[in-house]
């Protein structure tokens, strides 16, 4: 079955303020995976969200972290176009949302050139990003479904989205966006292209430590990959940074835009930040010394700070 209902239509999981993006979920064997999502359940975050590279399939991992837990939702951040057809991600989709309903949303993007064409094998050729997911659009709400579950609405979905077309594509064929390493002045742009009723959800990183270098090491660690990525440098630039702010880690006034540090009182400060500028739901990256770190104290001790009211 095939359905064209419009995008308004479809209501977003209740994923509370503040959730929790990381890609540590990878690198954790199945049983500490389950174990760990039954315990951020448990603390009280409204989602749990996770990227899609040469990791785990991200509809696989969903459903490890939807088993695990009796209460928290769950968000691809994204899952990547390149890794399957529209058919295959309507299925996948279909099937989390029957099995867990109102805990799934479907993030969608177009990744980046340097992954899709260096990381993937195949001869593929990363061109023409936004034609791209308005052909996987029409994909997904064309595609059939013969299964149980096949007759409810399809799935709500957020496009991954940083520039004003993207954000355009968002608003008119999906719930809302999903942005990642981005300011509050970008949120309140992308709130200005989205309009009222679509929703936002905002990744938001940040080091939960007092000592200047040591947020500049971390924030710098997590930084260096995306630098070079230009989706990312070319929305930097329509922030107002230059050049020479990707040089060498990224400058101080990127680091600081971008990446939240400081005791409990200043990680919650950005996050309402945030909030106030146009976010529904801010996704918190607690950043270690890698990405494979997994942040579990950090995270119990943030849990009352971030989630209170």
């Amino acid at each position: 079955m095939s359905d064209t209902t419009p995008p308004a239509h479809r209501p977003v999981p209740d994923l509370g303020r503040v959730g929790l993006w990381t890609s540590a979920f990878d690198f954790l064997p199945v049983a500490q995976l389950r174990d760990t999502a039954a315990e951020l359940d448990a603390l009280g975050y409204g989602a749990l969200w996770w990227g899609e590279t040469v990791g785990r399939e991200t509809f696989t991992q969903a459903l490890l972290l939807l088993e695990s837990s009796p209460r928290i939702p769950v968000a691809t951040g994204i899952a990547n176009l390149w890794a399957r057809d529209a058919v295959a991600t309507n299925g996948a989709a279909r099937t989390l949302l029957d099995a867990h309903p109102g805990r799934f949303l479907l993030g969608l993007g177009v990744s980046h050139g340097p992954l899709v064409e260096g990381l993937r094998p195949g001869g593929n050729v990363y061109d023409k990003p936004l034609t791209l997911m308005r052909n996987y659009l029409d994909g997904l709400d064309a595609s059939l479904y013969f299964a149980a579950g096949g007759e409810l609405p399809r799935p709500p979905r957020v496009l991954a989205a940083l520039g004003p077309r993207m954000l355009e594509l968002s608003r008119d064929r999906a719930e809302g966006a999903h942005t990642y390493l981005v300011t509050p002045e970008h949120t309140a742009l992308a709130r200005e292209t989205l309009g009222a009723d679509r929703y936002l959800a905002v990744e938001q990183a940040v080091v939960f430590t007092t000592d200047r270098e040591t947020a500049l090491r971390r924030a710098r660690e997590h930084m260096k990959p995306y630098l070079g990525l230009p989706n990312y440098r070319n929305n930097w630039l329509r922030l107002g940074f230059a050049e020479d702010d990707f040089a060498d880690g990224g400058s101080e006034r990127l680091v600081d835009a971008l990446v939240a540090w400081g005791d409990e009182a200043a990680l919650r400060a950005r996050v309402d930040s945030q909030h106030a500028a146009g976010a529904d739901h801010v996704c918190v990256q607690v950043l270690g010394e890698s990405m494979v770190d997994l942040t579990m104290d950090d995270w119990r001790d943030l849990a009352p700070a971030l989630l209170e009211a």
